[in-house]
């Protein structure tokens, strides 16, 4: 099962719950997807957020690699100055690699918990479970919770590139 956020072209908001992105492609394709409110099916999908927590063994991103985060503001990826200037035409294939090395080392390093990433997350807090590194989606109240006990987590949106 898969969740999407989606909007209309009239700007609602609103989740999708599709078997895989497949089903989602497939039906989107057939226009079956409808905004609640106002019916459109003129539908597209929005970035989600997703929730990390890291474990104090974790992987990190190798130094090395040329799509690595960049301590500090500025320049491509990796912290090298991008050639071709803010804006340039290098630099949004530059992001988008980041971005998409970043999907994958989160996808291939964090144990995806879901809806339970609060509980779980919680439950490392407190010793009460194998601390590892997860990543799943809590809500505005679940993260002030996590807040409360002291659970270090990050947000984020993660975007899917095909390719």
């Amino acid at each position: 099962m898969i969740t999407f956020e989606l909007s209309c072209h009239n700007g609602h908001r609103f989740e999708g719950w599709f078997a895989n992105r497949k089903t989602f492609d497939e039906q989107l394709a057939a226009s079956q997807i409808t905004c609640p409110l106002c019916n459109s099916t003129e539908i597209e999908k929005r970035l989600s957020a997703v929730s990390v927590y890291t474990s104090k063994n974790s992987p990190s991103l190798p130094s090395s690699s040329p799509t690595g985060p960049t301590a500090a503001g500025g320049g491509a990826p990796g912290g090298a100055p991008s050639a071709a200037g803010p804006g340039g035409p290098g630099e949004k294939g530059q992001v988008r690699s980041f971005y998409s090395a970043l999907s994958e080392f989160v996808e291939k390093n964090f144990e995806d918990v879901g809806e339970k990433f609060a509980e779980q997350a919680i439950k490392m807090q407190k010793g009460e479970v194998e601390d590892r590194s997860i990543r799943g989606t809590s809500t505005e109240a679940e993260d002030e919770l996590m807040k409360e006990e002291g659970v270090e987590f990050s947000k984020m949106a993660l975007p899917k590139y095909d390719g």
